[in-house]
């Protein structure tokens, strides 16, 4: 008799791992009326914590700046879930981690980032939604090519 055995994944936290803003220009900055030049960052980690149990952190990391030397501000968020993922295929795990558990904190991390951007004093910043599928699909085609140009190990 073999057991049908189902998926199962439930978030069992989500939180702030950190949080961090920098105005490092004020209060010279705020009398400035050009409007800043935003550059949004993201990195995802996944790792285990327990048997079944993931730690996903998003880190969005966004930069207003005038010209290429004049920092407007810097919001730095870590929004975390720990997620519980079981009966998982091994080669579905990751995909998991870095597709699925992306896609449910980058709301919270949106809001953060707003919510900081305005009480620093300026205008919210609205962060466009984000294919998180695609990253992942770019850096795995991007990882197969660096492994393809590297040369092959040398046996001494």
């Amino acid at each position: 008799m073999t057991e049908n055995v189902q998926p199962v994944f439930s978030i069992e936290k989500l939180y702030v791992k950190d949080l961090s803003v920098e105005v490092p220009n004020a209060p010279q900055i705020f009398l400035e009326r050009e409007n800043p030049q935003i550059n949004v960052q993201l990195r995802t980690e996944g790792k285990g914590v327990d048997e079944g149990i993931f730690d996903v952190t998003l880190t969005v990391t966004v930069t207003a700046s005038l010209g290429e030397d004049k920092t407007v501000f810097l919001v730095e968020v870590q929004q975390a879930g720990i997620f519980q993922i079981r009966n998982v295929p091994e080669g579905e795990l990751e995909p998991v981690l870095m597709i699925g558990c992306p896609n449910i904190l980058f709301p919270y991390a949106r809001e953060a980032v707003s919510d900081a951007v305005t009480r620093a004093g300026f205008q919210p910043v609205m962060l466009a939604p984000v294919n998180f599928e695609a990253l992942y699909q770019s850096q795995q085609q991007q990882r197969a090519e660096a492994a393809i140009g590297e040369p092959a190990p040398t046996v001494q």
